[in-house]
This record gives structure tokens, C-alpha cells and sequence, in this order.
């Protein structure tokens, strides 16, 4: 999308004038600017092909992947804890936030990202999954509710990208076996049970800006899930002071005993999402972590 039609569509979608708008790149089919307002303002937008934002079903670029984005912001900006870029406005074609001005992790913000991400988590939510349609990666996510985690887990996360990896011949039968064999052990490999936690749902570390002092959460796949994911999904791409975020999330909300080793239970979805996205190079990976997991079995 050229830079004067990025500025059209963002002056439809907010009713104000564009001064500025410079094309950022983009990925999973929808294009990403800078753009500065005529008050002044300056937002981070995503815009997605016309293709794409007539398609209602289109989850990377149409209404479903905006909308999960948008209220996943507000739901978990409402919780008060875990600053997230403010929503200035959605539709089929565009979502725009404010824009972060990104500064380098220290100790210090991680610290503070720790205890807040502990606050966030508290928060809760009235079920597992989430009241819109998911999406991570540009990819549709699954968000009915559930009341017990280990079931829903294994039926809204694991099998179906399992089954979307196999179909599209970057995972085996037996690969797809080796996953159902966790799904089905979930109750048992899940640890202590927790009510529903207020969760980023996509938690790496790119999507932890760090701006003012502070940890801010952009890109979420929310819902109502298990807090182990949001920390398992730091580790998996190696936050930077990931040791002192635990430490002081612990200090908040202490971990139920076990954890380290749920690790890799948590860490197998997304690593089959990135099967589903990128192919066999995430092979390897994803079936270690279900292996790992399956270990832990008592």
C-alpha cells in the first residue's frame, strides 16, 4: 500500500487529518506506518490490503484480527497493571495505537514489568478463552470457553494446530500422534489447579516494548488462560533479564510448585504455531518441547 492511500484510509477510520504517514514494512499480510496526527499525535497503525479487509473471515488483515487486537489492549490495559499502548481506533481496514518510543531494557524496568505482569495476571478472567474470535500470528486462535485448563489447553491449543501443521505436510501422523499423546496427559502434566489468568497469550520477548522505564505489552493474542504460558512464552526467545522478571513476579504472586518443569507444555503451542507459519524449521522444537513434557508425567 503506497504512503498517500495508508493516509486516506487513517483519516476515514479517525476523522482528523494526516500530516505524516511513513510506511514501517509489515508482516502476515498487512502493512504497518508511523503516522502524525494534525493535533499533533503520533500512532503506530496496521493496515490491511483491500483484499484482506473485505474479507470478513481473513483473520491476519480483516475485522477479526483488528478486533482481537483492540479488546485484548483494553482488556488487559484494564487490569491497571502492565501499561499497553492506547487503542485510538479500529475498523476492517486499519487498526491504530500510540506510539511507544523504544528505549533499551534495564534491570530496573524488568523488575518493575515482573511485579506489574504478577498484577496483571491476578486480574483474572471469567473463563478460559476469551468473548471475540482469537487470532496469533495471523493465524485464527480458537477462544470458546472452558473451566478446566488442562481440557481446553489440549482441545483450543494443542490438536488443532497439530492437525493444521500436518495438514499443510510440515508435521507427520506420527509427529501428530506424539502431540495428541500430551494432549491427552494434560490433566496430569498441568500441575496444581489455578482459576483463570488475564494472560498476553503471545508473551516473547518482541512483544515487550520497553519505554519509559517500563515494560509495555503490544501484539496480544489475550484471553482467559494459564499465567505459566505468558512466562514460558518469555523464556522460549530469551527475554532480556528474564531471571529478575521471574524473581519479581514470584514476589507478587509466587509460582505453585513444579513450574520449571511445565515449562515445555506451555512452550509447545507456540512453538506449533511457528510450524503452522514458518515449516519443518520448527519441527524439531516443537516435538522436543511435547517430548519434554510427556516426561514429566508421574
Amino acid at each position: 500500500m503506497t504512503e498517500p492511500d495508508a493516509t486516506l484510509r487513517l483519516e476515514r477510520l479517525l476523522g482528523t487529518g494526516v500530516r505524516e504517514c511513513r510506511g514501517l514494512g509489515g508482516q502476515h499480510g498487512v502493512g504497518h506506518c508511523r503516522a502524525t496526527l494534525e493535533d499533533g499525535r503520533v500512532v503506530f497503525a496496521k493496515i490491511a490490503s483491500a483484499a484482506a479487509a473485505g474479507a470478513a473471515g481473513d483473520p491476519a488483515g480483516g475485522p477479526a484480527g483488528f478486533e482481537a487486537e483492540a479488546r485484548g489492549l483494553r482488556w488487559l490495559g484494564e487490569a491497571g497493571a502492565v501499561p499497553v499502548p492506547e487503542v485510538v481506533g479500529w475498523d476492517e481496514a486499519a487498526l491504530v495505537i500510540s506510539w511507544l518510543p523504544a528505549q533499551a531494557p534495564g534491570r530496573q524496568a524488568a523488575e518493575r514489568f515482573g511485579r506489574d505482569l504478577a498484577r496483571m495476571h491476578a486480574a483474572g478472567a471469567q473463563a478460559y478463552g476469551a468473548p471475540w474470535p482469537g487470532v496469533i500470528a495471523g493465524l485464527p486462535l480458537a477462544n470458546d470457553p472452558g473451566d478446566s485448563w488442562p481440557e481446553w489447553y489440549a482441545a483450543e491449543r494443542l490438536l488443532p494446530f497439530a492437525r493444521r501443521a500436518r495438514d499443510a505436510g510440515s508435521l507427520a501422523p506420527a509427529d501428530v500422534r506424539l502431540v495428541e499423546a500430551v494432549a491427552a496427559g494434560t490433566a496430569d502434566l498441568a500441575g496444581p489447579a489455578e482459576a483463570p489468568s488475564r494472560i498476553h497469550g503471545d508473551c516473547w520477548s518482541g512483544n515487550v516494548m520497553w519505554s519509559g522505564g517500563r515494560g509495555w505489552l503490544i501484539d496480544p493474542a489475550a484471553h482467559g488462560g494459564h499465567r505459566e504460558t505468558d512466562l514460558a512464552m518469555l523464556a522460549l526467545f530469551g527475554a532480556p533479564f528474564l531471571a529478575r522478571i521471574i524473581a519479581c513476579y514470584q514476589e507478587v504472586t509466587p509460582l505453585a510448585p513444579g513450574w520449571p518443569r511445565r515449562v515445555p507444555l506451555h512452550q509447545l503451542h507456540p512453538l506449533l504455531v511457528h510450524v503452522c507459519l514458518f515449516g519443518e524449521a520448527y519441527r524439531t522444537a516443537a516435538l522436543d518441547a511435547a517430548r519434554a513434557a510427556l516426561a514429566q508425567s508421574p
